[in-house]
Protein backbone atom coordinates (compact mmCIF):
# COMPACT_ATOMS: atom_id res chain seq x y z
CA UNK A 1 0.00 0.00 0.00
CA UNK A 2 1.19 3.24 -1.03
CA UNK A 3 2.50 6.12 1.97
CA UNK A 4 1.36 9.49 -0.07
CA UNK A 5 4.24 12.22 0.46
CA UNK A 6 2.05 15.49 1.03
CA UNK A 7 3.86 17.47 -1.05
CA UNK A 8 2.94 15.07 -4.34
CA UNK A 9 -0.06 15.43 -6.10
CA UNK A 10 -1.66 13.52 -9.44
CA UNK A 11 -4.66 15.48 -11.39
CA UNK A 12 -6.89 13.56 -13.75
CA UNK A 13 -9.07 15.36 -16.00
CA UNK A 14 -11.81 13.18 -17.53
CA UNK A 15 -12.78 14.30 -20.34
CA UNK A 16 -15.28 13.55 -23.03
CA UNK A 17 -12.89 13.03 -25.84
CA UNK A 18 -9.45 12.28 -23.83
CA UNK A 19 -8.14 11.78 -20.33
CA UNK A 20 -5.32 13.44 -18.54
CA UNK A 21 -2.97 13.05 -16.14
CA UNK A 22 -0.43 15.08 -14.38
CA UNK A 23 1.78 14.01 -11.11
CA UNK A 24 3.70 16.90 -9.64
CA UNK A 25 5.61 17.60 -6.78
CA UNK A 26 4.88 20.56 -4.98
CA UNK A 27 8.60 22.83 -3.53
CA UNK A 28 8.20 26.42 -2.41
CA UNK A 29 6.12 29.18 -2.65
CA UNK A 30 3.62 26.84 -4.20
CA UNK A 31 5.40 26.20 -7.64
CA UNK A 32 5.80 22.89 -8.70
CA UNK A 33 7.58 20.43 -10.53
CA UNK A 34 6.32 17.92 -13.24
CA UNK A 35 7.07 14.51 -12.51
CA UNK A 36 5.06 12.82 -14.59
CA UNK A 37 2.18 12.79 -17.57
CA UNK A 38 -0.15 10.60 -19.74
CA UNK A 39 -2.72 11.52 -21.93
CA UNK A 40 -5.38 9.33 -23.34
CA UNK A 41 -7.59 9.56 -26.53
CA UNK A 42 -10.78 7.81 -25.19
CA UNK A 43 -14.40 9.27 -25.77
CA UNK A 44 -17.00 9.29 -23.38
CA UNK A 45 -21.01 9.32 -24.49
CA UNK A 46 -20.54 9.15 -28.29
CA UNK A 47 -21.41 5.70 -28.98
CA UNK A 48 -25.26 5.72 -27.63
CA UNK A 49 -27.88 7.52 -27.44
CA UNK A 50 -28.99 11.49 -28.27
CA UNK A 51 -26.98 13.96 -27.37
CA UNK A 52 -23.85 12.31 -24.32
CA UNK A 53 -26.33 10.79 -22.47
CA UNK A 54 -25.02 7.00 -21.91
CA UNK A 55 -21.91 5.91 -21.45
CA UNK A 56 -21.42 2.64 -23.50
CA UNK A 57 -20.11 -0.84 -21.56
CA UNK A 58 -17.24 -0.71 -24.10
CA UNK A 59 -16.45 2.82 -23.03
CA UNK A 60 -16.69 2.59 -19.86
CA UNK A 61 -14.57 -0.42 -19.89
CA UNK A 62 -11.76 1.64 -21.85
CA UNK A 63 -12.01 4.49 -19.16
CA UNK A 64 -11.85 2.00 -15.98
CA UNK A 65 -8.34 0.33 -18.13
CA UNK A 66 -7.20 3.94 -18.17
CA UNK A 67 -7.41 5.03 -14.75
CA UNK A 68 -6.31 1.97 -13.77
CA UNK A 69 -2.74 2.78 -15.39
CA UNK A 70 -2.71 6.19 -13.97
CA UNK A 71 -3.69 4.96 -10.29
CA UNK A 72 -0.22 2.58 -11.18
CA UNK A 73 1.39 5.52 -12.28
CA UNK A 74 0.38 7.62 -9.19
CA UNK A 75 0.83 5.23 -6.61
CA UNK A 76 4.55 4.89 -8.09
CA UNK A 77 5.05 8.33 -7.26
CA UNK A 78 3.50 8.48 -3.90
CA UNK A 79 1.46 11.30 -5.42
CA UNK A 80 -2.43 11.62 -3.77
CA UNK A 81 -5.35 11.34 -6.53
CA UNK A 82 -7.79 14.10 -7.52
CA UNK A 83 -9.82 12.83 -10.42
CA UNK A 84 -12.67 15.26 -11.48
CA UNK A 85 -15.19 14.27 -14.66
CA UNK A 86 -17.03 16.84 -16.81
CA UNK A 87 -19.43 16.54 -19.73
CA UNK A 88 -19.91 13.28 -20.59
CA UNK A 89 -19.90 11.70 -17.48
CA UNK A 90 -21.93 14.83 -15.47
CA UNK A 91 -24.68 14.71 -17.87
CA UNK A 92 -24.57 10.68 -18.01
CA UNK A 93 -27.99 8.90 -17.25
CA UNK A 94 -25.96 6.06 -15.89
CA UNK A 95 -23.05 8.55 -14.18
CA UNK A 96 -23.82 6.66 -11.04
CA UNK A 97 -22.92 3.20 -12.40
CA UNK A 98 -19.79 4.50 -14.04
CA UNK A 99 -18.74 6.15 -10.75
CA UNK A 100 -19.42 3.13 -8.49
CA UNK A 101 -17.58 0.90 -11.21
CA UNK A 102 -14.24 3.01 -11.40
CA UNK A 103 -14.06 3.49 -7.44
CA UNK A 104 -14.62 -0.40 -7.31
CA UNK A 105 -12.19 -1.58 -9.79
CA UNK A 106 -9.36 1.47 -9.53
CA UNK A 107 -9.92 2.95 -5.99
CA UNK A 108 -10.27 6.57 -7.60
CA UNK A 109 -12.95 8.52 -6.23
CA UNK A 110 -14.16 10.31 -9.42
CA UNK A 111 -16.26 13.46 -8.89
CA UNK A 112 -18.36 15.42 -11.04
CA UNK A 113 -17.84 18.65 -11.53
CA UNK A 114 -20.30 21.45 -12.29
CA UNK A 115 -19.85 23.77 -15.79
CA UNK A 116 -18.88 26.58 -13.74
CA UNK A 117 -16.78 25.20 -10.98
CA UNK A 118 -15.07 23.75 -14.76
CA UNK A 119 -14.38 27.06 -15.83
CA UNK A 120 -12.98 28.63 -12.44
CA UNK A 121 -10.55 25.70 -12.53
CA UNK A 122 -9.47 26.18 -16.07
CA UNK A 123 -9.20 29.92 -15.41
CA UNK A 124 -6.97 29.33 -12.40
CA UNK A 125 -4.60 27.08 -14.29
CA UNK A 126 -4.24 29.98 -16.73
CA UNK A 127 -3.62 32.36 -14.57
CA UNK A 128 -0.46 30.53 -13.30
CA UNK A 129 0.14 30.21 -17.39
CA UNK A 130 0.00 33.64 -18.44
CA UNK A 131 0.87 37.12 -16.59
CA UNK A 132 -2.76 38.55 -16.71
CA UNK A 133 -2.96 39.94 -13.17
CA UNK A 134 -3.02 43.30 -14.49
CA UNK A 135 -5.14 42.65 -17.87
CA UNK A 136 -8.80 41.62 -19.29
CA UNK A 137 -8.73 38.66 -20.67
CA UNK A 138 -11.32 36.11 -22.34
CA UNK A 139 -10.76 32.76 -21.54
CA UNK A 140 -11.36 30.15 -23.69
CA UNK A 141 -11.45 26.13 -22.94
CA UNK A 142 -13.23 24.08 -26.12
CA UNK A 143 -13.64 20.67 -24.67
CA UNK A 144 -15.79 17.65 -25.74
CA UNK A 145 -18.72 18.27 -24.72
CA UNK A 146 -18.90 21.82 -23.52
CA UNK A 147 -17.01 25.55 -24.24
CA UNK A 148 -15.99 27.22 -21.04
CA UNK A 149 -15.80 31.04 -21.16
CA UNK A 150 -14.34 32.42 -18.52
CA UNK A 151 -14.27 36.68 -18.59
CA UNK A 152 -11.39 37.52 -15.82
CA UNK A 153 -10.10 40.96 -14.74
CA UNK A 154 -6.51 41.76 -13.05
CA UNK A 155 -6.75 37.63 -12.48
CA UNK A 156 -9.97 37.81 -11.04
CA UNK A 157 -13.35 36.11 -12.40
CA UNK A 158 -16.29 38.19 -13.86
CA UNK A 159 -17.99 35.42 -15.00
CA UNK A 160 -17.06 31.63 -15.65
CA UNK A 161 -19.55 29.82 -17.61
CA UNK A 162 -19.77 26.54 -19.34
CA UNK A 163 -22.02 26.43 -22.64
CA UNK A 164 -23.04 22.17 -23.97
CA UNK A 165 -21.05 22.50 -27.02
CA UNK A 166 -17.82 21.00 -27.72
CA UNK A 167 -16.27 19.17 -30.32
CA UNK A 168 -17.71 15.45 -29.77
CA UNK A 169 -21.26 16.61 -29.08
CA UNK A 170 -21.51 18.98 -32.49
CA UNK A 171 -19.66 16.51 -34.70
CA UNK A 172 -22.47 13.98 -33.53
CA UNK A 173 -25.37 16.22 -33.88
CA UNK A 174 -24.21 17.95 -37.30
CA UNK A 175 -21.21 15.70 -38.35
CA UNK A 176 -22.57 11.94 -37.78
CA UNK A 177 -20.22 10.30 -40.20
CA UNK A 178 -17.46 13.27 -39.81
CA UNK A 179 -17.31 14.49 -43.18
CA UNK A 180 -17.98 18.31 -43.93
CA UNK A 181 -20.61 20.04 -45.88
CA UNK A 182 -21.56 23.29 -46.68
CA UNK A 183 -25.04 22.76 -45.01
CA UNK A 184 -23.59 21.19 -42.07
CA UNK A 185 -21.50 23.75 -41.33
CA UNK A 186 -24.02 26.85 -41.53
CA UNK A 187 -25.67 24.34 -39.24
CA UNK A 188 -23.06 23.82 -37.12
CA UNK A 189 -22.18 28.00 -36.77
CA UNK A 190 -25.91 28.76 -36.19
CA UNK A 191 -26.48 26.65 -33.38
CA UNK A 192 -23.08 27.21 -31.78
CA UNK A 193 -24.34 31.25 -31.69
CA UNK A 194 -27.99 30.19 -30.23
CA UNK A 195 -26.29 27.82 -27.70
CA UNK A 196 -23.77 30.73 -26.72
CA UNK A 197 -26.51 33.83 -26.15
CA UNK A 198 -28.57 31.35 -24.43
CA UNK A 199 -26.63 31.52 -21.52
CA UNK A 200 -27.27 35.97 -20.32
CA UNK A 201 -24.25 35.91 -17.69
CA UNK A 202 -21.89 35.90 -20.95
CA UNK A 203 -21.29 39.11 -22.07
CA UNK A 204 -19.82 39.56 -25.34
CA UNK A 205 -19.20 43.68 -25.16
CA UNK A 206 -16.64 43.75 -22.59
CA UNK A 207 -13.15 45.72 -22.89
CA UNK A 208 -10.11 42.71 -24.04
CA UNK A 209 -6.39 43.11 -24.00
CA UNK A 210 -6.36 39.85 -25.46
CA UNK A 211 -8.21 36.16 -25.48
CA UNK A 212 -6.50 33.26 -24.30
CA UNK A 213 -7.21 29.85 -25.46
CA UNK A 214 -6.61 26.51 -23.87
CA UNK A 215 -7.12 22.80 -24.88
CA UNK A 216 -6.88 20.67 -28.44
CA UNK A 217 -9.01 23.17 -31.04
CA UNK A 218 -6.36 25.98 -29.84
CA UNK A 219 -3.75 23.37 -29.54
CA UNK A 220 -4.41 22.45 -33.08
CA UNK A 221 -4.66 25.96 -34.52
CA UNK A 222 -1.17 26.65 -32.88
CA UNK A 223 0.92 23.32 -34.17
CA UNK A 224 -0.47 23.85 -37.40
CA UNK A 225 0.49 27.25 -37.78
CA UNK A 226 4.37 26.37 -35.79
CA UNK A 227 4.76 24.09 -38.71
CA UNK A 228 3.52 26.26 -41.48
CA UNK A 229 5.66 29.14 -40.37
CA UNK A 230 8.52 27.63 -38.27
CA UNK A 231 11.28 25.96 -38.93
CA UNK A 232 12.33 24.98 -35.42
CA UNK A 233 9.63 23.31 -34.00
CA UNK A 234 9.10 23.95 -29.82
CA UNK A 235 8.12 21.26 -27.82
CA UNK A 236 6.24 23.86 -25.40
CA UNK A 237 3.63 26.21 -26.66
CA UNK A 238 2.70 28.04 -23.92
CA UNK A 239 2.67 31.60 -24.64
CA UNK A 240 2.32 30.90 -28.59
CA UNK A 241 0.26 33.39 -29.82
CA UNK A 242 -1.99 33.72 -33.29
CA UNK A 243 -4.58 36.70 -34.90
CA UNK A 244 -8.02 36.15 -36.50
CA UNK A 245 -6.03 36.47 -39.69
CA UNK A 246 -3.63 33.35 -38.92
CA UNK A 247 -7.07 31.37 -37.63
CA UNK A 248 -9.35 32.19 -40.47
CA UNK A 249 -6.58 31.18 -43.08
CA UNK A 250 -5.85 27.81 -41.19
CA UNK A 251 -9.77 28.01 -40.77
CA UNK A 252 -10.24 27.71 -44.55
CA UNK A 253 -7.51 25.79 -45.51
CA UNK A 254 -8.95 22.64 -43.02
CA UNK A 255 -12.46 23.28 -43.60
CA UNK A 256 -11.77 22.67 -47.21
CA UNK A 257 -10.68 19.17 -46.50
CA UNK A 258 -13.99 17.09 -46.32
CA UNK A 259 -12.85 13.85 -44.69
CA UNK A 260 -10.85 12.44 -41.78
CA UNK A 261 -8.17 11.07 -43.90
CA UNK A 262 -7.57 14.41 -45.27
CA UNK A 263 -7.59 16.12 -42.28
CA UNK A 264 -5.17 13.79 -41.07
CA UNK A 265 -1.97 14.17 -43.41
CA UNK A 266 -2.40 18.27 -42.13
CA UNK A 267 1.06 18.33 -40.22
CA UNK A 268 -0.41 19.42 -36.41
CA UNK A 269 -3.36 17.73 -36.78
CA UNK A 270 -3.44 14.63 -34.51
CA UNK A 271 -4.95 11.18 -35.90
CA UNK A 272 -7.32 10.77 -33.46
CA UNK A 273 -8.67 14.61 -33.33
CA UNK A 274 -8.97 14.54 -37.33
CA UNK A 275 -12.47 13.50 -37.10
CA UNK A 276 -14.04 16.19 -34.81
CA UNK A 277 -11.54 19.17 -35.42
CA UNK A 278 -13.89 20.84 -37.99
CA UNK A 279 -16.70 21.10 -34.89
CA UNK A 280 -14.11 22.72 -32.88
CA UNK A 281 -12.71 25.11 -35.29
CA UNK A 282 -16.48 26.54 -36.48
CA UNK A 283 -16.86 27.17 -31.78
CA UNK A 284 -13.79 29.01 -32.02
CA UNK A 285 -14.53 30.83 -35.15
CA UNK A 286 -17.86 31.75 -33.43
CA UNK A 287 -16.24 32.71 -30.34
CA UNK A 288 -13.79 34.79 -32.70
CA UNK A 289 -16.67 36.61 -34.01
CA UNK A 290 -18.58 37.34 -31.05
CA UNK A 291 -16.83 38.81 -29.24
CA UNK A 292 -14.36 40.69 -31.79
CA UNK A 293 -10.93 38.43 -30.57
CA UNK A 294 -8.16 40.40 -32.38
CA UNK A 295 -5.54 37.85 -30.80
CA UNK A 296 -5.38 34.66 -28.91
CA UNK A 297 -2.47 33.13 -26.85
CA UNK A 298 -2.27 29.64 -25.80
CA UNK A 299 -1.63 28.79 -22.33
CA UNK A 300 -0.76 25.26 -21.81
CA UNK A 301 -1.99 24.95 -18.33
CA UNK A 302 -5.96 23.91 -18.14
CA UNK A 303 -8.20 21.98 -15.55
CA UNK A 304 -5.81 19.36 -14.77
CA UNK A 305 -3.38 22.46 -13.66
CA UNK A 306 -6.40 24.23 -12.53
CA UNK A 307 -7.44 20.88 -9.64
CA UNK A 308 -3.40 21.05 -9.01
CA UNK A 309 -3.02 24.61 -8.04
CA UNK A 310 -6.23 24.16 -5.96
CA UNK A 311 -5.06 21.53 -4.45
CA UNK A 312 -2.09 23.69 -3.18
CA UNK A 313 -4.30 26.18 -1.81
CA UNK A 314 -6.74 24.07 -0.24
CA UNK A 315 -3.42 22.38 1.73
CA UNK A 316 -2.41 25.85 3.00
CA UNK A 317 0.17 26.63 0.71
CA UNK A 318 0.89 29.76 -1.32
CA UNK A 319 0.05 30.13 -4.97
Amino acid sequence: MSVFQRNRFAAIDIGTNSFHLIIVEVGEKGKFKLLDRQREFIRLGSELGEDLSLISDNEKAKAISVLKSFSTLANYHNASIRAVSTSAVREAKNKNEFIQSALEQTGIIVETIEGTEEANLIFLGMKNALPINDKSVLGIDIGGGSTEFIYGINGIPVYAESVKIGAVRLSKKFFPHFVITESSVKDCSEYAEQQIKLNNNIQSNIKLDFAIGSSGTVDTICLIKQFQYNADIKPRLNGFTFNKSEFDEIYSFVMNLKNPSERMSVPGIEEKRADIIPAGFIILKKVFELFNIKEMVLSEYALREGVVFDLIKKSNRVI
